[in-house]
């Protein structure tokens, strides 16, 4: 499809519908389950009624959130999920209808939908700007205040995935403190595998399951609009909500610094832009100032990048065979071998893991398919964009390649690489920390001291 009939269909899908609504959202606990409910419309007669289910441990205390900040955090958690039914049409004008949203408010809820939706854009072939592309009215007197309540500070919640960057945080915070909360989003075979492997259990463990409206798949499936969303955005909110509900203070993602770089070279197209610094630096401003400022969310390992965070995860052999990153292959928890992912992790890990103990855990040598050439070219920086993947650095990459184990260099990708054999670059890159970051001192200094002898 040329630009011109994207942007005809863009600009027919908001002239049929220009209004999308935010109505309501309700909640209710059943036992140690938490139950929310958003009702989204398209005008008056398309309806949308996604939902979460949070299931809490019943080994700590919760519940005893004051009802208005309940409130107001399951209202911000549906701000987010407006998102993803909102970009089937790009309705011009959204009305909110739960609460109250000030100038500031509207600025930066506007900001996080127009930079979260940039690879959307993008690849819609969608022109539009952050004055025009979307007005976001309130209909409330419903205004937010500002809550202040006493947290465990002895508590630390770590969302967990199944890949290696959430699996080095948890092991890695595990031998400072002994009170990890692990918390999974629809969780699947590696997310629970990282959890029993690294010693907790999953009934201690804060479970939640999100659903998507049917209709939106109806919608895509007829032609709307469809395309990625800041899913950490969501996981931040939602993080931000069940920790409150927890009275946990310490929220500890693991996002790197290598997630700051934009997929389209020259632009703010960023695939990662909800896991960047300036996403985490703008959430932390708004809830601080709008919410709570009780509350401590942070990346744990935005100091570091990811071939870093790739030598931390090489020394927790027992998380080897079963972690998972792969997208593609997420629903039957396997590494597909044929994506962006699947390669750029296969790479990162080259220069500490051995070849065989990587086709190991692949299943296969990635770097003997010639149908990954043309992905190796985008994770090198040779082609008009990276991947539209969480992956790491152009640079990263090119350091791993350079610095791959011996045995790597037989294998048909690497014939233009020139193996480099003294490993002093590897050795400055391991030194390297980013202090554009968020971590408490305390979280600083043992993530600085773990670094180092683990290098050394």
């Amino acid at each position: 499809m040329s630009r011109s009939n994207y942007d005809q269909k863009y600009l027919r899908l908001r002239r049929k519908h220009p209004l999308f609504y935010y109505q309501s959202f309700q909640y209710h606990f059943k036992g140690n389950e938490f139950f929310i409910d958003f009702h989204f419309s398209l005008g008056e007669n398309i309806h949308f009624y996604p939902n979460h289910v949070i299931k809490l441990p019943t080994h700590l205390n919760w519940g005893n959130l004051d009802e208005k900040e309940l409130d107001q955090l399951v209202f911000h958690l549906g701000m987010v999920e407006l998102i993803s039914y909102w970009k089937a049409t790009c309705s011009p004008q959204v009305i909110v209808r739960p609460f109250q949203l000030n100038k500031a408010q509207i600025l930066w809820w506007k900001k996080l939908y127009f930079e979260g939706l940039g690879e959307f854009f993008y690849l819609n072939t969608i022109e539009t700007n952050l004055s025009d592309f979307m007005e976001l009215k309130s209909e409330s007197e419903n205004v937010i205040r500002l809550f202040n309540t006493n947290m465990h500070d002895d508590h630390i919640m770590i969302p967990v995935g199944g890949g290696k960057d959430s699996i080095v945080s948890i092991e890695v915070l595990k031998k400072f403190h002994n009170s990890i909360i692990p918390m999974v989003v629809n969780s699947r075979g590696a997310s629970k595998d990282t959890i029993i492997n690294a010693g907790f259990q999953l009934e201690e463990s804060i479970l939640t399951k999100r659903s998507i409206d049917p209709q939106l798949i109806e919608l895509n499936k007829q032609g709307y609009l469809n395309g990625h969303t800041p899913f950490s955005a969501m996981l931040a909110f939602l993080t931000l909500l069940t920790s409150r509900l927890m009275g946990i203070k310490y929220i500890a993602l693991s996002n790197e610094s290598s997630a700051n770089e934009s997929t389209v070279e020259g632009t703010n197209i960023n695939h990662q832009y909800s896991k960047s610094y300036e996403f985490e630096s703008d959430f932390r401003e708004y809830y601080q100032k709008y919410l709570t400022n009780s509350s401590d969310y942070f990346s744990f390992l935005r100091p570091l990048s990811e071939i870093q965070i790739a030598c931390l995860f090489s020394k927790f052999k027992h998380h080897h065979a079963s972690f998972r990153s792969c997208n593609a292959g997420s629903k039957e928890n396997i590494w597909c071998g044929k994506c962006s992912k699947c390669l750029f992790t296969y790479v990162l890990l080259s220069p500490f893991i051995s070849p065989a103990k990587l086709e190991s855990i692949f299943g296969k040598n990635l770097l003997n398919d010639l149908d990954l050439k043309p992905i190796l070219k985008e994770l090198r920086g040779l082609a008009e964009t990276k991947p539209f993947e969480c992956v790491g650095t152009v640079s990263e990459v090119e350091l791993a390649l350079t610095q791959a184990k011996d045995g790597f260099f037989k294998n048909v990708l690497l014939e233009s690489i020139v193996k480099e054999d003294n490993n002093n670059k590897l050795q400055e890159a391991m030194k390297e920390w980013n202090d554009e970051n968020s971590l408490p001192k305390k979280f600083e200094i043992v993530l600085k001291d773990f670094l180092e002898r683990c290098w050394n």
